[in-house]
């Protein structure tokens, strides 16, 4: 049982926002409806995830850098809504458990999941050979940053539902057999 519930009650701005996501996605997932505790908690993420749909890394490779930051942090809330949108994204079934290990069969792909993953597990703290390593993979320094705020943004809906223990609303998806690869 969630921690803190779904705001059931959320001011008429909140509630116009809440009825966009329902609109977008054909439900209201648990995660917003606790965000509505907040209108500026339900903004920061609103306006980030809006912010974030404009990077130049494209939506899948996006959804794999979130499975491989919910793997690395036990979020099995992230690991479940992930694994529905990656799908939803083109990921296949192998591609999106291999993702919560940090693992693609894509190259390219691996490079950013490796740079994420080292990301999260040294706490931004990476050096030049790590940056170096992701350029050299093919990703643009402007691509390197993206990579750098999916991963950040994605630490942040882990904690929150960490907090609040949000209840799972999507196909559960645990994290509690992922291999641990970092």
């Amino acid at each position: 049982m969630a921690r803190i519930q779904p705001n059931l009650n959320p001011t008429a701005d909140v509630q116009k926002n809440l009825d966009g996501i329902k609109a977008k996605l054909g439900k209201v997932p648990n995660i917003f409806q606790t965000f509505a505790h907040s209108p500026a908690v339900l903004d920061f993420y609103m306006q980030g995830s809006g912010a974030l749909a404009n990077t130049s890394i494209d939506g899948a490779l996006r959804e794999s850098i979130a499975l491989t930051v919910a793997g690395l942090n036990n979020c099995d809330y992230c690991a479940s809504a992930h694994t529905a949108i990656g799908a939803g994204a083109g990921l296949n079934d192998d591609e999106l458990k291999a993702n919560l290990s940090a693992q693609s069969a894509d190259a390219k792909n691996q490079a950013a999941l490796d740079f994420a993953a080292l990301l999260v597990t040294s706490q931004g703290n990476v050096n030049d050979n790590d940056v170096q390593a992701v350029k050299d993979a093919g990703f643009t320094e402007a691509e390197v940053l993206e990579i750098t705020a999916v991963v950040a943004f994605n630490i942040f809906t882990n904690y929150f539902n960490h907090v609040a223990d949000t209840d799972v609303d999507f196909p559960l998806v645990s994290t509690d057999d992922v291999a641990k690869v970092f």
